[in-house]
């Protein structure tokens, strides 16, 4: 189940989804109608295999110390009109709880003045949970919200903070529909 209506079709816009199987970036891949642009951990890169398909449609972060370089190349590619999806907490969240947004979405929504469309996943570790070796059976719902998007009279700051202080909260708001 999801729904694309509420993603623009046109601009910089930042997919923000909760990340709870190694299936998110494919799913998220399958069912947007633009071609996204992911930001992926830099050691994917070197993965037999999978790291060809992560170079083709990623921007690699250094998870340890992330380079000034990664973020400018995030918000040239926003400001030229591109997708690009950010798991705001920095990786998946195996137990499914919500963690707070790293600072970096904050940052390149703030210098891209791109909206952000907050994304809920749920099924996706049932399909493929921790450790398997094989897929399972099981629904997948992926539901997007409403964008968030710069208010007038509020400057680029403070709307990266209200990036990182709210986007999990939006998230989390969307899967309690369920």
């Amino acid at each position: 189940m999801y729904d694309l209506k509420s993603i623009p079709e046109k601009g910089g816009v930042i997919i923000a989804a909760n990340h709870i199987s190694f299936l998110d970036p494919p799913l998220l891949w399958a069912v947007l109608k633009r071609k996204p642009t992911f930001i992926a951990k830099k050691y994917l890169f070197s993965v037999p295999i999978i790291g060809h398909i992560v170079r083709l449609y990623s921007i690699p972060v250094d998870v340890v110390r992330t380079r000034p370089s990664t973020i400018k190349e995030a918000v040239r590619r926003l400001k030229n009109g591109e997708l690009l999806v950010i798991f705001p907490e920095g990786g998946i969240n195996h137990d499914g709880s919500f963690i707070n947004a790293k600072r970096g979405i904050g940052m390149i929504a703030s210098m891209s003045g791109a909206c952000v469309v907050p994304a809920f996943i749920d099924g996706t570790q049932r399909v493929l949970p921790v450790g398997a070796r094989f897929f399972k059976m099981s629904n997948i719902t992926l539901r997007f919200g409403c964008p968030l998007k710069l208010e007038k009279g509020e400057d680029e700051d403070e709307f990266g903070e209200r990036i990182c202080r709210d986007i999990m909260d939006r998230i989390k708001s969307l899967g309690s529909c369920l």
